[in-house]
């Protein structure tokens, strides 16, 4: 069945959902403009429509075991902004959890105001269970995770002397940067959660890629109503 087919049997939501769920990088509204045959707004509104009912799938599960966390700063380049933790950027907190054998199980992220000691609790609190084991590098902000219930293994980062220390966290940010400016080249900070919650569902769902349509359709379907004027805030 080609996709005018598709299209014409179960209509142009399903087909969008169906989409969205085969491409593996993700697919832009503008992409899904010319493919389902509608205006840019309305393409870019069941994107966001998708991403949203991502992000509400995976809301109420938690990390835990051992969980790297890191801070990173994403969104649209700014001309002649800063890098690093003085960036012109969006913060975004970022974590994955490990398997005993220290490969990546799921990942969770949150673009925050700022980073600081309270985002981080809230971010802990939100994200992973309690009596995890946190690794962090030294930063200050990380000072009271072990006060919040959790192990936390601390340490300098350093790329030559402990590179194994947040090994598959870097990745992960690596990858989302790849994701937002590969796939979507650059996003502001106002709709940037909805492109991380549709990030981590595609990497916490890698292994069943076959039926990702049928989940996501389902998500999508079970989700709370969430109308435009909810999309742009």
């Amino acid at each position: 069945m080609n996709m005018m087919e598709f299209q014409a049997k179960y209509g142009t939501e399903f087909l969008a959902i169906y989409l969205c769920a085969e491409d593996k990088r993700g697919i832009s509204a503008l992409a899904l403009k010319s493919k389902i045959g509608v205006a840019y707004f309305t393409a870019w509104t069941m994107m966001q429509k998708i991403r949203h009912a991502m992000g509400e799938r995976e809301r109420n599960s938690f990390l835990n075991g051992i969980v790297e966390i890191d801070e990173a700063f994403v969104g649209a380049p700014i001309e002649g902004g800063r890098r690093g933790r003085g960036t012109d950027k969006t913060p975004i907190l970022v974590s994955v959890s490990l398997s005993p054998d220290n490969k990546p199980q799921y990942a969770r992220m949150e673009a925050v105001t700022v980073v600081d000691g309270l985002a981080i609790e809230d971010f802990l609190q939100n994200h992973v269970t309690k009596g995890s084991e946190v690794r962090t590098d030294g930063y200050s902000i990380y000072n009271a995770v072990a006060q919040q219930g959790y192990v936390h293994n601390r340490k300098l980062y350093n790329a030559k002397t402990q590179p194994e220390h947040l090994h598959w966290l870097h990745i992960i940010v690596s990858n989302v940067k790849s994701f937002i400016n590969g796939t979507y080249h650059g996003l502001d900070k106002k709709h940037l959660q909805r492109y991380l919650n549709e990030f981590c569902y595609r990497f916490n769902r890698r292994w069943s890629n076959a039926s990702l349509f049928s989940r996501l359709l389902n998500a999508c379907a079970s989700t709370n109503k969430f109308t435009y004027a909810d999309v742009i805030g």
